[in-house]
């Protein structure tokens, strides 16, 4: 065992604060650090399938425990995330529209509810992090959107669907920004891209889960006198509250105030170790001068614009596939399976992209998003001509699920570019999705029209021109990226000197 972690055993068994373990941790020698946290491993031909193989047992230890509580927390609650956010187009597509006689454009207004109460949580929501325990804030917030999803089925006018939706859009904005900085608090570089892919890749099972449910729920029509999309909210209720409550336990916080009982004094001080190697910052307070360096920096507008493009690239939360199969007289189980094909997709590109992000690209980011970038020209420039083959036409509202898998990359980027502060990480990664989402509450109305389905001239033929936007938005931020990494070894060069 390393010299360092038997003498933070025995500090530990001494009762030693944690605070002092830390400042004799941070004057160890550097050979045992380096014992301790391999900075640059020695690759090998298994690190393309799983980054830890060629860690240090210590760390590959420690790793395997914090991917299967913090990673399977944080995927099971996007999943339910993902679940109660998009089960209103299922509902919508199978008997909730005659129902309560919804002929407009309710749709997107429901969509613009749910967005708008989203938009106003997540700065303020990515702020309290930094404050308060993500143990604490995260899985209260998911319990009371649970509760307000099993609400949504005793509604019998639009205007209460309007209200619920706002609230829960307001909940569930703690979860996707909050996840994210909490995943860039605990793992290095050439581990992060993966886990915030298999993360995200949680919104596409949620979405293929919910389908599959609606087509199975459907056949509950009547029971107890509840309409078979009354169902749906109350199953995602009952599988949404026990995965929230679960949150209280298992949450990890960040390393610096972890309590995880899972993990050692020794695992904590390694955790901390393995940051300071990455140069990601601790937590601080909110000053002048911190306020005025964030804004201005090109982080916080070039990396939001990078995740608006990428989150305003597809179909404006429309079910834009379903609604074409019910135009061609497609049944409720067709319209609610088909589209899930798309999520598939979604999934193994996502995965793609992050491994390859990893491994073949050595940590780049930006190759995947251009590619990305260029599918969503090739899939909407056919929709938009539309009059093509039919083939051809389910194969692009297929491929879709190409351009929806960078996400995950584009915060694992940003927790990389802001690594050095903590407080900037937090507020950019959530100005990222805020921004994102402001212009989903109204894009939509503009561009995906409900009435306008499933045609919708004027949605795919902006989508080819938001495509191109993201691929010359990634090259501008990799150009400046490089160019701060050659001015900060300029600057350590001539410290040094």
């Amino acid at each position: 065992m390393p010299p360092g972690i038997a003498k933070n055993k025995y500090e530990s068994k001494r009762g030693v604060s944690s605070t002092s373990s830390s400042q004799q941790q941070n004057i160890e020698d550097e050979q045992t650090a380096a014992e301790i946290v391999q900075k640059k491993p020695k690759l090998t031909w298994r690190s393309y399938i799983w980054d830890a193989f060629d860690k240090s047992p210590e760390e590959r230890r420690f790793l395997a425990k914090l991917d299967a509580v913090l990673l399977t927390f944080a995927s099971l609650g996007y999943f339910i995330k993902y679940l109660d956010q998009i089960n209103v187009n299922n509902a919508f597509v199978s008997g909730m529209k005659e129902d309560l006689g919804l002929y407009g454009n309710q749709l997107n207004y429901m969509t613009t509810c749910w967005t708008v109460g989203y938009v106003l949580g997540e700065i303020p929501s990515n702020l309290i992090l930094t404050r308060v325990r993500p143990s604490y804030w995260i899985p209260a917030c998911e319990v009371v959107w649970s509760v307000l999803t099993i609400v949504m089925a005793k509604c019998s006018s639009v205007n209460q669907i309007y209200v619920l939706r706002f609230f829960v859009g307001l909940a569930e904005s703690t979860f996707y920004p909050g996840m994210q900085y909490i995943i860039g608090s605990w793992y290095r570089k050439d581990e992060l891209a993966k886990r915030s892919c298999i993360f995200h890749t949680s919104s596409a099972l949620g979405t293929m889960f919910s389908g599959y449910l609606m087509a199975a729920v459907y056949h509950l029509d009547g029971r107890n006198g509840f309409k078979g999309w009354q169902w749906l909210f109350i199953i995602n209720t009952v599988i949404s509250l026990p995965i929230a409550i679960a949150g209280f336990f298992v949450m990890p916080d960040v390393p610096e105030i972890t309590r995880a009982w899972y993990l050692t004094a020794d695992e904590i001080a390694l955790a901390k170790r393995r940051m300071e190697l990455e140069g990601r910052a601790n937590r601080g307070p909110y000053t002048r001068a911190k306020v005025k360096k964030i804004f201005s920096s090109w982080h916080i507008y070039l990396l939001p614009l990078l995740y608006i493009l990428f989150n305003n690239g597809g179909f404006g939360g429309q079910p834009v596939f379903a609604l074409w199969l019910k135009s061609e007289g497609y049944g409720v189980t067709a319209i609610n399976v088909w589209p899930t094909i798309t999520s598939v997709i979604v999934v193994i590109s996502t995965l793609i992209y992050a491994w390859t992000s990893d491994t073949v690209f050595r940590g780049a980011r930006w190759p995947p998003i251009v590619f990305s970038g260029v599918a969503s020209i090739v899939v909407n420039s056919s929709l938009a001509a539309w009059k093509v083959p039919d083939r051809w036409k389910w194969a692009c509202f297929m491929l879709a699920g190409l351009t929806s898998g960078i996400s995950g990359l584009t915060f694992a980027w940003a927790h990389e570019i802001c690594s050095a502060d903590n407080e900037e990480r937090a507020l950019v990664t959530a100005t990222m999705n805020e921004m994102a989402y402001v212009f989903q509450a109204w894009l939509p109305l503009v561009i995906w029209q409900q009435v306008e389905a499933p045609r919708y001239p004027k949605g795919y033929i902006t989508m080819v021109f938001v495509g191109l936007g993201l691929i010359i938005v990634s090259f501008v931020v990799r150009y400046l990226h490089k160019q701060e990494i050659r001015e900060q070894a300029e600057d350590s060069d001539s410290v040094v000197v």
